[in-house]
């Protein structure tokens, strides 16, 4: 169940950091910050606010456009994107990749944090303040759950419009990942600079 617990355990100012991307076969991992001041949102707000994997995609929507709506405003949300792209992952592995993108999207935060709640069980190496990885964190967290709303939305966008470049893979629709359609576009058209080549799938057909 949803809660604010982690974050006034650590008191503060606390980020909620997760991430949206890391098991496609394309495209970028993209990371999101988020702090949230409850006191300053509507019950209902909070109240739509979940894991991303269980919010249907309309309503994700949705939710993302009012947070950012309230981020701009400076109106009880900070928020930030930011992401690895496919050639980092190649380049130092998928795992590092997204801990770069988290490191970067606090970093991008108009408020540093006084520390940070990142979901997972591994912490980047290079936070700006303290940490405490909150494994299934995005499923008890109010703000993981808030970031992973951000990452999942802002990456579904970025291979929405990769799609419309690549129309062979059906990306605006699986977002990357390994769906028989989309293996069946790299069968037919072949592997794109988009493609994770080191992933297991992407390596065999190299080999």
């Amino acid at each position: 169940m949803l809660h604010y617990r982690f974050e006034r355990a650590l008191g503060g100012i606390v980020a909620g950091v997760d991430e949206a991307g890391r098991g496609p076969l394309a495209g970028p991992v993209v990371a999101a910050a988020v702090i949230l001041m409850p006191a300053l949102l509507p019950r209902r707000l909070l109240g739509a606010i979940d894991d991303s994997k269980v919010v249907p995609p309309e309503a994700r929507a949705k939710l993302a456009a009012k947070l950012w709506q309230r981020a701009a405003r400076q109106d009880g949300v900070i928020a930030a994107v930011a992401a690895s792209s496919t050639a980092e992952i190649e380049r130092i592995n998928i795992l590092q990749a997204t801990l770069l993108a988290m490191t970067r999207a606090i970093g991008r935060l108009a408020q540093r944090p006084t520390a940070v709640l990142i979901d997972g069980n591994i912490l980047p190496a290079s936070l700006p303040c303290p940490g405490r990885a909150v494994i299934d964190g995005d499923a008890k967290s109010l703000s993981i759950a808030a970031a992973s709303i951000l990452a999942k939305v802002t990456r579904d966008r970025l291979m929405m419009r990769l799609a419309a470049r690549y129309p062979a893979y059906g990306w605006e629709r699986n977002a990357g990942y390994g769906t028989p359609e989309h293996c069946a576009g790299i069968a037919i058209a072949g592997p794109t600079r988009h493609h994770r080549m080191g992933f297991a799938p992407l390596r065999n057909l190299a080999e």
